[in-house]
């Protein structure tokens, strides 16, 4: 070998490795001089394992996410053919502008702090509160916006924030009942607070207008409608342009407006500069008009009788701006660091100037004067007593104007607040509602989250936004709205204080949030204080605002979209059933609370769905239901979660509720054995051992009839009553519907299309990708002739649909739509069971022969107390003792059964059980017998024989069934379900072909048959 062929240079391939699961090619190995093998050039080419890297922990939907190798794949050494992400990341990655704390948080947050109220509404408050009352609103609200900043701050730096501010945070905290009614609701607050600021904004250039005598039509409402449009539209062009260019005016609005509010505080210093100012109340700073200022002087205004909280509702709006920077979470480059920053920053400047212009506004402002110059020199200008005086803190909301040293700066100030506040909010609620319609929470909304352009600018959302601030605008006086507005605001703050209240009690373990300046019981007191003031602001806009939130929250339970977030609310779900289940540990059992758990061994649900019917109707909002699956092959840990997860899709559309669990690599009664030890947690735990009857026990290989006998034997050795069914048609749908065999295709590179999924139940299925496990097996249909299955992906889903799949669009009913192996759809009624249909009229049998504890009793008394079964009359069968006592035992047992409060329309004893079975019920278990007939030293298998001593010994009791065969034969051959007590399987002394023929010649051609054996424990009590 050449000295440069030893030494090749491997090519470096051009795209960014996303998967490091591979072994290098043979080719990428080169001979170092000094004899030993290097490995090319990375780690990752020369190992399976995945090196730590934030790509692995992606969601699998991103274009940035990687795959991890899987655990079949390390420890198999198995390399499937996945294909590199050769999407060019720099390509693909948005270039959308995203923005810093200051500029992205602080100012948004400033400007939409200060809007409208700071120019036009804060002089009234203090004529209307004084100047103590103003300081109170004002601090008031901010503790309230600073508890609620804290939650936000906790929120936002628990992990990588994405766009949609409150909502995103609510959602990913409560779910999307929550997330999405505060979505809704924010979403159209924003939008009135933006009408809000821009009818302040048309208001304060009517104003200037008056002042020089001009107006456009009226000078009143129809002049505001008219401003008030055109400024909207010229707002709604900035933002539509691009987000950019709404950064760069709200920069230049800001500076105005700090232009602005230095002429205001320099002409406060300044004082009064001639008499007209002085006449119209303007006294400079002073000690005796401050005194004078300092209480509350509440009266009649704005179409009401002010007070304290009605003030307060006006207020209020003005600061609820702090999540501003929050709603373009998804544009901000450090969500986690920009929010706690920006907006707790953006409070505290805000806050400070607030209380420094209601001091100043309190020390130099009268509360009344008529503006009269020669009033003014005789001193009483002040006199407004039974006429109305046009200046002063009540009536002159352009104070501010009068007090700067330039006016007209004062009204550009005003301009640049109003329309600053009113960007604001035309921007944070259509991306508030982008964020939510992208999920899908509500339908028919996709279309709101669609994004257009490197900005993803969600043109639809911002339409919705204009044309709900339209509607506002056009009513020209949103003092009606003012207040729901605020109640809104104050709702989803309330909610986002719970949010961060509720994590930290429940402390998930995903709740790390990197800010700790928050403290659980403040963010309760803080949603608590929320919701106070909104009823203190007003009861009926409070309950208008919760309505809202209750109708938003309703739909999306009732819809109950497919979304799993990792939210606290279901951490707080798997905290309390932990501590109920080892609470209920510790309780002592007793009789008046026993509830009959069954382990169902249904196999694949569908294949079995009488079993499965008869099963929940007696656990239905009762107790609980196992649905066990035993495959004698070893299934691969994919493939079960596909298959149990299938099994959970058929019982949800079948509207049952309960478990679903598989074992495999076991015959039928290991793994039989398996369940009844393992399935259950402490006292929730089957008790009931339910199956089918084995009808094919004749002529199926012996060892199969000696598994089932072993079941029956492992139940009572774990002390689980049995419950066996028999219906006049076969339990197992399988070969009508197609089962669900586990012969496994271990790659879907066998399958086109991948990936692909298994059919057979007729049903769409669902299976959670986790990103490091990104890989799905499929399975293959029993059937010769082997169904195709397709798949597609939706959001974080893939989605199994093949035959027959049913969708929550157009499945037909809760039975779902139901396909043969062929694919041929098969009738409804074909797979409904005895079980579901109605029964309007009927009869349930219950041959309670021998006393098990009242098992035999109790389940048919549930099954008749259940809707399609109330309509059936009980019948109760017994057995006698003694022909002379059978009177005396008819009400013995009346007087039990009326104990026990089990309502019965007959009862029967019988008093001739011992009576030899006639010729023809004879033949007939001597038919099924024979075959099982002989010498058990010359079979391999002497278990499945039966012997003429075994006959002998057992003749009386083979009698008795015989017996009981034709007593049903009379009483009960047109019942619409029969409960008998199961014949105990003594150990030892009775084989498992002669206990088959019992069964089979007490249940064949029969009804409906429950054969029913408790475990010797009482499950009744007439006891209070």
């Amino acid at each position: 070998m050449s000295q440069s062929s030893v030494a090749r240079k491997i090519a470096t391939p051009n795209i960014r490795r996303k998967s490091s699961v591979f072994l290098p090619d043979i080719s990428e190995f080169g001979i170092a001089e000094n004899g030993t093998y290097s490995y090319g050039q990375s780690l990752q080419q020369c190992t399976n394992e995945a090196l730590p890297k934030m790509e692995n922990y992606r969601n699998i939907m991103s274009f940035r996410a990687a795959q991890r190798p899987t655990l079949d794949e390390l420890r198999e050494g198995s390399n499937l053919d996945r294909k590199e992400n050769q999407i060019n990341e720099t390509a693909t990655a948005r270039t959308a502008v995203k923005f810093g704390w200051i500029e992205g948080c602080l100012v948004r947050c400033l400007l939409n702090i200060w809007g409208v109220m700071l120019f036009l509404r804060l002089s009234w408050m203090v004529g209307q509160a004084g100047i103590i009352h103003s300081m109170v609103i004002i601090v008031i609200s901010t503790i309230v916006t600073c508890i609620t900043t804290l939650s936000m701050s906790a929120m936002s730096t628990n992990g990588e924030m994405k766009g949609g501010g409150l909502y995103y945070m609510i959602s990913r905290s409560l779910g999307p009942e929550f997330g999405g009614a505060i979505g809704i609701v924010f979403s159209f607050a924003n939008s009135g607070m933006a009408a809000l600021n821009i009818v302040g904004f048309s208001e304060s250039l009517l104003s200037l207008l008056k002042s020089e005598g001009l107006q456009i039509i009226d000078g009143g409402k129809n002049d505001n409608r008219i401003i008030s449009v055109i400024a909207l539209l010229l707002l709604q062009s900035i933002i539509v342009i691009g987000m950019e260019w709404e950064a760069k005016a709200q920069v230049g609005l800001l500076v105005i407006l700090l232009v602005a509010m230095t002429d205001f505080v320099v002409g406060a210093i300044m004082g009064p500069q001639n008499i007209e100012a002085k006449a119209k109340g303007w006294e400079g700073l002073s000690t005796k008009v401050f005194v004078e200022n300092l209480t509350p002087g509440y009266k009649f205004s704005e179409g009401m009788d002010q007070d304290f909280f009605t003030i307060f509702s006006v207020f209020f709006p003005s600061v609820a701006g702090i999540q501003a920077g929050a709603s373009i979470s998804g544009d901000l480059k450090d969500p986690a660091m920009a929010i706690p920053t920006g907006t707790l920053l953006a409070i505290f400047i805000t806050s400070g100037s607030y209380a420094l212009f209601a001091l100043l506004a309190g020390a130099g402002e009268l509360r009344e004067a008529s503006g009269n110059v020669t009033e003014y020199e005789s001193g009483t200008f002040t006199n407004c007593s039974g006429r109305n005086c046009p200046w002063g803190l009540y009536n002159d909301y352009q104070v501010m104007q009068l007090m700067s040293a330039f006016g007209p700066i004062i009204y550009a100030g005003c301009f640049a607040a109003t329309l600053s506040s009113a960007l604001s909010c035309l921007v944070s609620g259509p991306k508030t509602f982008e964020a939510l319609c992208k999920d899908e929470v509500y339908p028919y909304l996709t279309r709101f989250g669609i994004g257009y352009g490197k900005a993803e600018d969600p043109y639809w959302s911002y339409g919705l936004g204009f044309i709900i601030a339209l509607i506002f605008i056009l009513i020209a006086d949103l003092n009606a709205i003012a207040v729901l507005i605020s109640c809104m605001f104050m709702a989803a703050y309330a909610l986002l204080n719970y949010c961060t209240f509720h994590a930290s009690l429940v402390k998930p373990i995903g709740w790390r949030p990197t800010f700790k300046y928050y403290n659980t019981w403040v963010s309760l007191a803080g949603a608590i204080f929320c919701i106070i003031v909104m009823f203190l602001m007003s009861w009926i806009c409070a309950l208008v605002a919760l309505f809202c939130v209750f109708i938003c929250y309703s739909i999306v339970v009732y819809r109950k979209p497919d979304l799993n977030w990792g939210t606290s609310t279901q951490a707080q779900t798997y905290q309390d059933a932990l501590t109920a289940l080892q609470r209920l540990a510790v309780q002592n059992e007793h009789v008046k609370n026993y509830r009959p758990q069954i382990l169902c061994l249904s196999g694949f649900p569908s294949s079995r769905p009488a079993l499965i019917d008869l099963a929940y109707l007696i656990t239905k909002k009762n107790s609980l239901l196992i649905c066990g699956n035993i495959q004698e092959d070893r299934v691969r840990s994919r493939v079960r979660k596909v298959v149990v997860q299938n099994g959970y899709d058929w019982l949800h559309v079948r509207k049952v509720k309960a478990f679903y669990v598989m074992v495999d690599g076991c015959k039928f009664d290991e793994g039989c054995q398996a369940l009844i030890q393992s399935a259950g947690i402490g006292k929730l735990a089957p008790n009931i051992l339910l199956l089918g009857y084995k009808t094919n026990w004749e002529v199926c290989e012996r060892e199969e009839v000696k598994e089932y006998f072993n079941c029956l034997h492992q139940a009572l050795d774990n002390y689980l009553a049995i419950v066996i069914l028999r219906t006049k048609d076969p339990l197992d749908c399988s070969y009508i519907l197609g089962g669900l065999e586990e012969n496994i295709c271990t790659s879907p590179r066998d399958i086109p299309n991948f990936p692909k999924g298994s059919s057979s139940d007729g049903f769409e299925n669902i299976l959670e990708v986790e990103p490091t496990d990104p890989e799905v097996s499929s399975a293959r249909h029993s059937n010769p002739e082997e169904i195709i299955v397709t798949a597609t992906k939706k959001g974080n889903k893939i989605v199994f649909g093949g035959k027959g799949s049913v969708t929550k669009e157009n499945h037909e009913d809760v039975h779902g739509v139901y396909r043969g192996p062929d694919g041929s759809e098969k009738p409804r009624d074909i797979v409904l069971s005895p079980f579901q249909t109605k029964k309007e009229t009927g009869v349930i049998d219950v041959w309670w022969l021998y006393d098990d504890g009242g098992l035999t009793l109790l389940l048919p008394y549930i099954i008749q107390t259940r809707k399609n079964w109330s309509q059936c009359r009980l019948r109760v069968f017994v057995l006698g003792n003694k022909k002379t006592e059978i009177e005396m035992e008819h009400r013995g047992m009346a007087s039990l059964l009326s104990k026990f409060r089990i309502d019965y329309s007959d009862l029967t004893v019988i008093p001739d059980i011992r009576r030899k079975a006639e010729e023809s019920t004879m033949s007939l278990f001597e038919t099924l017998i024979k075959d099982f007939r002989g010498d058990p030293d010359k079979c391999d298998d002497p278990e499945t024989m039966i012997t003429d001593s075994e006959l002998m010994c057992l003749k009386e009791k083979t009698n008795r069934h015989l017996r009981i065969r034709e007593l049903l034969l009379e009483n009960s051959r047109k019942s619409n379900l029969i409960a008998m007590t199961l014949p105990i399987p003594r150990k030892g002394q009775v084989s498992t072909p002669l206990y088959m023929a019992w069964l089979e010649i007490l249940t064949r051609d029969m009804p409906p048959f429950l054969l029913i054996r408790g475990n010797q424990t009482s499950v009744l009590t007439f006891y209070s």
